[in-house]
């Protein structure tokens, strides 16, 4: 079983990375662009995963995963900022592609935009405590006022897609935090974090893998428009 994380992360990107190549789709010609995109969000979340794991945030479990680390982390730590962006940049653009009518109007996005601002704000408030917590929602807060800032359009297609994209995350990190298997591959110190759970997953990952989307799709978007002009 030591294997499972590897092979997670292999099965989350596999079809996605056939299907880049679709002749509509056309993701592959512009792979140089978004590896940039997840080159520069590993930049944010990398330094995060490795301070929370030394200080014991949370953790994984060595029954789960082969016997390399860098930095503390696990190779298959490394790979799931890889595999797992460009499985969601893919799933997004492929249901823009199919469905290109999903797109809520700019009053509606901007609402929910700075509803989920307000609510993650006050959550902060009674929970500045907790680091997961802190240092998660205040991440999705500056992320989303920026990209309502310099791309509401991407968060008028995103809000929907994100939805698309909860049913396999709910099932990937469902299988990482101890659903369906004997133990956990990624532990919580429940301390750090609301210590609420949906099935196995603490309320906090939804989030964490909310901006780790959208900020992979927001320099994605950044780079190839401005590779047209």
């Amino acid at each position: 079983m030591n294997s499972l994380y590897l092979w997670l992360n292999i099965g989350s990107i596999s079809v996605p990375f056939l299907y880049s190549f679709h002749p509509k789709l056309k993701l592959h010609k512009q792979f140089h662009w978004l590896f940039l995109s997840m080159i520069l969000t590993m930049m944010v979340f990398i330094p995060w995963d490795v301070v929370f794991t030394r200080h014991e945030i949370w953790g994984f479990n060595p029954d789960y995963f082969l016997d390399t680390k860098i930095l503390s982390l696990p190779l298959e730590e490394w790979l799931f900022f890889i595999c797992i962006p460009f499985a969601c940049v893919f799933t997004h653009y492929a249901l823009l592609l199919y469905f290109p009518k999903l797109k809520l109007d700019k009053n509606s996005s901007k609402a929910i935009a700075i509803g989920l601002i307000l609510t993650l704000a006050l959550l902060l408030i009674f929970n500045y405590d907790k680091w997961y917590t802190l240092v998660n929602f205040t991440i999705a807060i500056v992320l989303t006022i920026i990209v309502l800032k310099y791309n509401s359009t991407l968060l008028q297609h995103f809000f929907l897609t994100f939805l698309v994209m909860l049913i396999p995350f709910f099932i990937v990190n469902g299988v990482l935090t101890g659903s369906w298997i004997e133990s956990q591959v990624v532990w919580y110190n429940n301390a750090e974090n609301l210590g609420i759970r949906m099935g196995t997953i603490p309320v906090e990952d939804s989030i964490y893998a909310y901006s780790m989307i959208l900020m992979n799709l927001f320099f994605f978007e950044y780079f190839t428009q401005k590779s047209k002009h």
